[in-house]
């Protein structure tokens, strides 16, 4: 089984994470810009994040011989935050960069004014940029939420085709579908889906614009979920070609519109260095 996980925050999770996707079958993944669980006070934490992104964490997935991708913006939470939205203007230094694949997340979370006009503003840069758009759903009103998505993509000229509208449900999902942009589905541990109900909804609507990702990052998430959806479509009676479908050929689709996949990684070199630093602790034994 070969799986892509478009949508997993590595920047919060360790080395024994990367062994344990490498050896459930993840051999690509896309990072999105997110908050960092508290704010953040300046836009030099962003440049740095950013840096980060473009940078040392993809030369650490490759240590464990995964392809590293990110996306990059200004994540809805922090853009009700006077101190954050000013990044809006350094976006464009690094959309023009090798490995970013879209703008993203972008969207809502409590769907205020000011996270409209960052989301409006962020879609002209996805249009700008010839890049596909990332978008998260607020975790309140969530209908509402991706109902007023889908006017704003429409409002900004995007092609359905090339935006995925993420953390969906069995309340969201059909909304998505008749837009004809493509559907994320977030499977963690206790919230938001399940491998269970991702399958009833894969045999309810087929396989046609489906992304499913673990979404894992600091909290509570399980960055083999995926692993774990693909497990329970066998068991389902799914095909494995339908497993690859979802799990590899979807999002490689998808994120392929950017032109920008990097998905050969050259064998990994555990004296390899980034910046003058490895991943090794210490001399060799």
């Amino acid at each position: 089984m070969r799986i892509f996980d478009p949508h997993i925050h590595m920047t919060s999770r360790t080395t024994d994470d990367y062994e344990a996707m490498y050896a459930a079958g993840v051999r690509a993944l896309v990072e999105p810009a997110f908050w960092l669980g508290q704010p953040r006070t300046s836009v030099d934490s962003f440049v740095d994040y950013f840096d980060a992104l473009v940078g040392w964490e993809r030369f650490r997935a490759s240590q464990f011989g995964i392809a590293h991708h990110c996306t990059i913006a200004l994540n809805p939470k922090e853009a009700n935050d006077p101190r954050c939205t000013p990044v809006l203007d350094l976006l464009p230094r690094y959309l023009a960069k090798d490995g970013v694949v879209a703008v993203g997340e972008i969207g809502f979370d409590s769907m205020t004014e000011d996270e409209e006009k960052a989301f409006s503003r962020q879609l002209e840069l996805a249009r700008e940029f010839a890049l596909p758009a990332m978008v998260h759903t607020p975790h309140r009103d969530k209908l509402a939420g991706t109902r007023r998505t889908l006017d704003l993509v429409e409002a900004a000229g995007m092609e359905p085709r090339m935006v995925v509208v993420d953390h969906l449900n069995e309340v969201t999902v059909d909304v998505v579908d008749e837009a004809g942009a493509w559907m994320g589905f977030s499977i963690y541990p206790d919230t938001k889906m399940d491998p269970d109900r991702m399958v009833a909804i894969l045999q309810r609507r087929g396989l046609d614009r489906v992304l499913v990702n673990s979404a894992a990052d600091w909290g509570k998430s399980d960055p083999l979920r995926t692993r774990a959806t693909g497990e329970a479509m066998l068991a389902a009676g799914f095909t494995e070609d339908d497993v690859d479908r979802v799990l590899w050929r979807n999002p490689v689709e998808f994120f392929g519109q950017s032109g920008r996949l990097l998905l050969d990684v050259p064998a990994a070199d555990q004296g390899a260095t980034f910046a003058g630093n490895s991943l090794l602790r210490g001399e060799r034994a």
